[in-house]
């Protein structure tokens, strides 16, 4: 039997009633046998400082996340589209998870992204700008055609729960074929990433 694929699963919003933490939550419930995912909360990761982005300095919830991402089989960012680009909460975690430059838990890290919206875009122009910032950061980039839930407020219930039996079907499919491709490209852990330094 293979080992379990660990994948961390990154909203980008902070919102109490967020579509895009909803979906994350949801691929828990769909994940495929063998693939366990856990969600992220990014509220504690403070803003970018350089200053303090030193082994001595760095925030402990910075080299935590950097920790569990160094961990993990693979990660996928779920998240909205503003101004067409990449959230700036999410944005900012993924600067300080990207340094030190050579030394980043997200180099060769496989990643899938998705999102949801109230809208018909579903979010497909931000995943291109993430996806142009994460392949900045030397991160392996599932080549599918990706997850973009338009609509949203159609196929989740009062309670956030993703609802939509077309939406859960798809997405489970996505599921499988990113695990099996995670496991596939996946480097092995190193010493450095390991350390969350």
């Amino acid at each position: 039997m293979a080992p379990i694929l660990d994948v961390l699963a990154i909203p980008g919003s902070l919102r109490e009633r967020s579509f895009n933490a909803a979906l994350a939550r949801a691929l828990v419930e769909l994940a495929p046998e063998g693939t366990d995912i856990e969600v992220v909360d990014i509220r504690p990761i403070p803003l970018y400082d350089g200053d303090l982005d030193t082994d001595e300095r760095r925030p402990e919830a910075v080299s935590s996340l950097k920790r569990r991402i160094a961990a993990a089989g693979a990660v996928i960012f779920v998240s909205p589209e503003y101004n067409h680009g990449v959230p700036g909460v999410l944005k900012n975690t993924i600067d300080w998870v990207s340094r030190p430059a050579f030394r980043s838990p997200m180099a060769m890290k496989p990643c899938g992204m998705m999102g949801a919206a109230p809208g018909l875009s579903g979010t497909m122009r931000g995943q291109q700008i993430l996806k142009v910032v994460l392949l900045g950061m030397a991160s392996q980039i599932f080549p599918h055609p990706g997850v973009a839930v338009s609509r949203a407020k159609e196929k989740f219930d009062e309670a956030l729960r993703l609802t939509d039996e077309g939406t859960r079907s798809f997405i489970a499919g996505y599921l499988e074929e990113f695990a099996a491709w995670a496991r596939r490209v996946r480097p092995p852990p190193t010493e450095d990433h390991a350390a969350g330094s």
